[in-house]
């Protein structure tokens, strides 16, 4: 699961505006926006989660969930 404050660093890691994450990911600009309006867990059907996760994990980003090893525990998003 990817909230929409990883979502929200992970762009600004990347250096990158909604409208070229879309486009990395084969969605719509509406599409991101939605997902980063979202509050907590970012809601959307399965294909489209999958398509931007895939995209972030090939632009280098790594997800962190919570409770996974990070120095404060909590969740983020990182450079692989």
């Amino acid at each position: 699961m990817i909230t929409s404050a990883q979502l929200r660093a992970a762009r600004a890691l990347l250096g990158i505006d909604q409208r070229e994450l879309a486009r990395h990911c084969g969605l719509s600009l509406p599409t991101i926006q939605r997902m980063e309006a979202s509050g907590g867990v970012v809601r959307g059907n399965v294909d489209s989660l999958m398509k931007l996760v895939d995209a972030l994990t090939v632009l280098s980003i790594e997800l962190i969930g919570e409770g996974a090893a990070s120095g404060s525990g909590g969740r983020g998003v990182r450079l692989k």
